[in-house]
C-alpha cells in the first residue's frame, strides 16, 4: 500500500497536471476569440489598433487565462472528490474488508450529484459478488465440517477395534466380529471419498455426459436386482411396474448413480417385511420414474433439504449413509436436464420421481 507521502504528492502533481492542460485550452481559445474579435472591430469601425493598446490588452487576457485556468482547476478537484474519489473511496474500503476476510461488506448507497456516473451500477454488482461469494463460503465452510465429522467416525471405529484386536486373549469369535466392523467402517470410508470426488467432478463439470439411446426398462430392472440379496435379507415385498420399450437418450452411467441411489435408499430405510415399489410409465414426452418404499418417511422440513450435501433429517439414521447420495442424485438429473421430486410423511414412507425426456416414435 502507498505511503501518505505518496499519494498527497500524487495528487498535487495530478493537480498541476490538470491546471497546466487547463491553461493551454484558456490561452488557445481565448487568444483566439481575442484575435478575431480585434480583427472585426478594427475592420468595422477603422480604428487602428496600436502596439500600446495590443499589449495592455494581451497582458489583461494572460490574468484572464492564469484565473480562469485556476477557476477551472479548483472546481474540478471537487467535482473528483465528490463524484469520483468519495464512490471509489467506499468501493475500495469494502473491497480490503473482503480481502481480509470479511464476506459481510458491502459498498453502502452512493449518493453522487451524477446519478449516471455508473458507479451505482458497480456498488451494485460489487454487492451481488459480495452475497455470492459470502453464501459459498458458507458452504466451503459447512462442507469442510460435515467431511471431517464424516471421516472422523468411520475412522475411530477402525481405531477402536484395531486397538481390541491387539489383545492377545482375544477368541475367534471376537477377532471375526472386530475384523468386520473395521472392514465395514472402511467401506463406508471409501464410500464417502467416492462420493465426494464424483459430487467434485459433478460440480466442476469435469463429466460430460456420453449419450447413448438405451431402454430406460432394462436399466431400471438390472439396477434392482443388484440389490437382490440386500432385499431378500431383509423379506421386503419388491413390486415393479415398468412400461416396456421407453427408450431415452442419455448417459447409462450417470443415470445408473441416480438408480442405484435411489433403490439403496429405499431398501436401507425399509423395516424388515416392508415393501419397495419401483415403477416408471410415460407422460407425453416424460419418462417419469418412481421408487417407493414404506420405511420411515421424512416431514415437509427434511423434504425441503433432503438433496443438499450432507443432510441427514433423521439422526438415528446417520450410520446408515454419508448424506451425499441425494445430493448426487440431484446433480445428475439436472446436468441430464430431468427433474427430481420427493413426497414424503412420517410413518409412511417416501416416494421419489424422477422425470426425464424420452425418445418419442419418429425421433432419431
Amino acid at each position: 500500500m502507498d505511503k501518505p507521502g505518496n499519494v498527497k504528492r500524487r495528487r498535487w502533481l495530478f493537480a498541476l497536471r490538470q491546471y497546466i492542460s487547463f491553461f493551454l485550452l484558456m490561452a488557445f481559445v481565448i487568444s483566439c476569440c481575442l484575435i478575431l474579435f480585434l480583427n472585426t472591430m478594427a475592420r468595422v469601425t477603422g480604428i487602428d489598433l496600436t502596439k500600446d493598446y495590443i499589449e495592455i490588452a494581451a497582458k489583461i487576457t494572460f490574468l484572464n487565462v492564469v484565473f480562469l485556468s485556476l477557476v477551472c482547476t479548483l472546481i474540478d478537484m471537487l467535482r473528483r472528490k465528490l463524484m469520483v474519489e468519495r464512490p471509489v473511496r467506499k468501493i475500495v474500503h469494502a473491497a480490503e474488508r473482503m480481502m481480509e476476510g470479511d464476506f459481510s461488506a458491502r459498498v453502502p448507497p452512493l449518493r453522487s450529484v451524477d446519478s449516471e456516473s455508473g458507479f451505482d451500477v458497480i456498488a451494485g454488482c460489487f454487492n451481488d459478488m459480495a452475497r455470492e461469494l459470502a453464501g459459498m463460503e458458507t458452504l466451503r465452510t459447512d462442507f469442510i465440517a460435515n467431511v471431517s465429522h464424516e471421516l472422523k467416525t468411520p475412522l475411530a471405529v477402525m481405531q477402536n477395534y484395531g486397538t481390541l484386536l491387539q489383545k492377545p486373549d482375544l477368541s475367534e469369535e471376537e477377532r471375526m466380529e472386530y475384523a468386520k466392523a473395521i472392514t465395514a467402517s472402511s467401506r463406508r470410508l471409501a464410500d464417502l471419498i467416492t462420493n465426494i470426488l464424483r459430487l467434485n467432478k459433478l460440480e466442476n463439470q469435469q463429466i460430460y455426459p456420453a449419450v447413448e439411446t438405451y431402454d430406460l426398462g432394462e436399466q431400471l430392472i438390472e439396477c434392482l436386482l443388484a440389490f437382490e440379496d440386500f432385499w431378500e435379507k431383509k423379506e421386503l415385498d419388491i413390486e415393479t411396474d415398468i412400461e416396456e420399450k421407453v427408450l431415452v437418450d442419455t448417459d447409462p452411467e450417470l443415470l445408473s448413480l441416480v438408480w442405484n441411489n435411489l433403490i439403496s435408499n429405499a431398501i436401507k430405510f425399509t423395516p424388515p417385511k416392508g415393501r419397495v415399489s419401483v415403477s416408471m410409465k410415460t407422460e407425453g414426452n416424460q419418462a417419469v420414474v418412481q421408487v417407493s418404499d414404506t420405511g420411515c418417511g421424512m416431514s415437509p422440513e427434511v423434504g425441503r433439504h433432503i438433496f443438499e450435501k450432507f443432510y441427514q433429517g433423521d439422526t438415528s439414521h446417520a450410520s446408515q449413509g454419508n448424506g451425499l447420495g441425494l445430493a448426487l442424485v440431484r446433480r445428475v438429473v439436472d446436468i441430464i436436464g430431468g427433474d427430481v421430486s420427493v413426497k414424503s410423511q412420517v410413518g409412511a414412507g417416501s416416494t421419489f420421481t424422477v422425470k426425464l425426456r424420452r425418445q418419442q416414435d419418429g425421433e432419431v
